[in-house]
């Protein structure tokens, strides 16, 4: 085990640097696509609220290799093949834009649940002072909902950078598609994904302690 550390951690170090890179780009494009959706699953409106809801339930409802596969090769294709464009997706591309969609679904959720648990005379009362719904949401239920938010988009985080190993399944060379690799090379597969898996526990364990310790200061 000491001598694949030796000889490949170079090579796992960049995998893990892959990793992190995919977890943090699918996390902030999530929070766009769950900022979005979760404001239009709060609203009055019948139509938006039906839109959040199509696509939370189809996103959740799809296992996410299928929806990489889908991304890297069939949207694709179709672009391609159906409508005459000249377009072509990284595997790198198409594992931002997986995790970006599966994680925004959760996040939309988590989005619409913070919401609602502000209690609802606040925006009554930013109404009354004369506030448009839009800055009321921005100024004063928004702030309120983050902290309770904060610990359920952690998770999801944590979720999300567990998640990039699906990737590997198109070529994304993150920690699992790199051990992959290596063991091609090694024929060592216990050895190998013993350390790949020390090294996601070691990752997840340091991620959460430094979130925790973000959360304990926000919340002062």
């Amino acid at each position: 085990m000491i001598q694949i550390i030796t000889r490949y951690g170079n090579l796992l170090l960049l995998a893990m640097g892959q990793t992190l890179l995919l977890a943090l780009c699918g996390l902030f494009f999530a929070c766009i696509l769950g900022m979005f959706f979760g404001l239009l699953s709060v609203l009055k409106n019948k139509a938006c609220r039906i839109i959040s809801s199509i696509f939370v339930d189809v996103i959740r409802g799809v296992p996410m290799i299928v929806l990489a596969y889908f991304i890297y090769f069939g949207v694709p294709y179709c672009l391609n093949n159906m409508m005459g464009f000249n377009f072509t997706l990284t595997a790198l591309q198409a594992g931002t834009v997986c995790l970006a969609l599966n994680c925004g679904a959760y996040m939309a959720e988590i989005i619409r649940a913070g919401i609602l648990s502000v209690d609802s005379g606040q925006m009554e009362a930013a109404r009354s002072l004369g506030l448009p719904y839009s800055r009321a949401m921005i100024r004063v239920v928004l702030p309120q909902a983050i902290r309770t938010m904060i610990p359920s988009i952690i998770n999801q985080f944590i979720i999300t950078l567990k998640d990039t190993s699906i990737l590997s399944v198109i070529g994304v060379a993150e920690m699992m598609r790199q051990s992959q690799q290596l063991i091609a090379n090694n024929f060592r597969a216990f050895e190998t994904y013993a350390i790949v898996a020390v090294w996601y526990y070691v990752l997840v364990i340091i991620l959460t302690k430094l979130f925790k310790l973000l959360e304990r200061r926000l919340a002062n």
